[in-house]
């Protein structure tokens, strides 16, 4: 089952522009979770929003608040910050090539899948990701996802085309104080020819599925020795416990070339609470017969 789109718009290069739609490249649910539970009760611990002097709030009185100075904010209601224009909330234009090494591993963040929106959309697709496979380039813009304004690189990937986030560099620590307290000295010629030759005979092609989480898999064992078990076993009402919970290119050879001549450039609800039956009335004791 394919995965509800995070974003759709254009993928721009100069005067082409492909309408995509892009999609997380990695599953949270493949890893091993726990949920917190109430030893004494064996029910799970929710959490809530609380205000102090004052306790649990409803969500739709909830407002973002930016701290302009220490314990004060400038209120901002969703309707504000939705009205903010951003181009790149539905265009993600290519302004800048590098070549993907001068990228440090370091800037790079989470990947996505970018597919073509429709058949149509495909011819230029192709053109874009075939032409930076043929460069050896990696292409940068820049993108709106879930409220924030992301370094986007752009990038081939089997048949289609892998979008990386990219950290801004003022989210990055400088790594000169990690490393201050490390020698300037070089490595000994006799210990670094044989750890070359270490590496060289460990080298090989990449192939993620070598590498298995063994810490998951051992937790797995854990919880199956467990379930044998009959203390360790609780069971919770289900109904108790989520009550709670609350127009495509039309000459695409045309706008390439007119491009490189220089030609141009360029909603959620909240699921209401399920009523909680009205409570029983106490039964009348019966009268004792004289």
């Amino acid at each position: 089952m394919v995965s509800r789109a995070l974003w759709k718009g254009q993928l721009r290069l100069s005067l082409v522009s492909i309408p995509v739609e892009v999609f997380s490249a990695t599953k949270t649910g493949a890893r091993f979770a726990f949920r917190q539970i109430h030893e004494p009760s064996g029910k799970p611990v929710h959490y809530d929003k609380v205000v102090d002097g004052i306790g649990p709030v409803d969500t739709d009185e909830i407002v973002k608040g930016y701290e302009y100075e220490s314990g004060k904010y400038v209120l901002l209601e969703p309707e504000e910050i939705d009205a903010v224009k951003l181009e790149t909330k539905k265009t993600l234009e290519l302004v800048q090539f590098v070549d993907a090494s001068e990228i440090s591993p370091i800037y790079y963040d989470k990947p996505y899948y970018v597919v073509p929106s429709d058949d149509l959309a495909e011819d230029a697709y192709r053109v874009v990701r075939d032409a930076l496979r043929k460069s050896g380039k990696v292409g940068l813009g820049q993108l709106t996802l879930r409220g924030r304004e992301y370094i986007a690189a752009i990038k081939p990937c089997g048949d289609g085309l892998l979008l990386e986030t990219l950290h801004y560099a003022d989210e990055l620590r400088k790594a000169d104080p990690m490393f201050h307290g490390l020698s300037g000295k070089t490595s000994d010629d006799d210990l670094l020819e044989v750890a070359t030759a270490l590496i060289n005979k460990k080298t090989a092609p990449f192939d993620a599925t070598t590498f298995k989480d063994n810490y998951s898999t051992a937790l797995k064992d854990l919880v199956q020795r467990k379930l044998k078990g009959k203390k360790a076993k609780i069971e919770v009402d289900d109904e108790e416990d989520t009550g709670k919970r609350g127009d495509n290119v039309v000459d695409l050879m045309s706008a390439l070339k007119k491009s490189l001549e220089g030609g141009g450039e360029k909603a959620s609800g909240t699921k209401a609470a399920p009523k909680k039956a009205p409570p029983k009335k106490a039964a009348t004791p019966k009268k004792k017969s004289a």
